[in-house]
Order: C-alpha cells, then structure tokens, then sequence
C-alpha cells in the first residue's frame, strides 16, 4: 500500500507527531491559527501534500514547517520526523550570566 498524495491537514499533525491526538490538532486547525501556504485555515479536512508550508503557534513559538511527506500511520518519532522540513531559526541558546 503507497501513501496518498494528499492527507487531512489535522491527520497530517498527528502523523507528523506536532499533537498527541487528532483531536488537538482539529482544534486549532478550526480556531483558525494555522496558515497553509500564507492562508488561514479553518477546515480541518483541508488537504495537505508534499511542497505545503505550514506556520502555527506550538508550545510558545510560531513554526513553519514545510511538508515533504504523506505518512501512512503515526509512527516513531524517527519516523514522524522525515514528513517535514522545520523552516524556522532553532531558539537562540541562553547565554550563561556571569
């Protein structure tokens, strides 16, 4: 069996291991915080595939992550880790205080 070309945006996040559970991932797909492709978003069955870029608040950051893959399970994180590409700048280290 070969992976779809394109995926339901909330199953894509669970997959890509970005929420716990689907769940999650609808919410804030319906809040409207998420952009594909510099478009809001409101429809969690909206479909995503490999090119797509998307940017959403997680965890007190904004990411934008571009989509490489369509997955056929939430696998490992290893796994879940090879159906994106993270596009934003890694957080700055925290320099030590003297």
């Amino acid at each position: 069996m070969s992976a779809p070309e394109r995926i339901r945006l909330d199953k894509w996040m669970v997959q890509a291991r970005f929420f716990k559970t689907r769940a999650l991932a609808t919410a804030l797909v319906e809040s409207g915080r998420i952009r594909l492709n510099g478009q809001h978003v409101a429809r969690s069955a909206q479909a995503v595939g490999a090119g797509d870029t998307l940017t959403f608040p997680q965890g007190g950051r904004i990411r934008v992550i571009r989509v490489l893959a369509v997955g056929l399970r939430r696998g490992p994180a290893t796994e879940a880790r090879t159906l994106y590409d993270d596009l934003d700048a890694p957080p700055a280290a925290a320099s030590p205080l003297e």
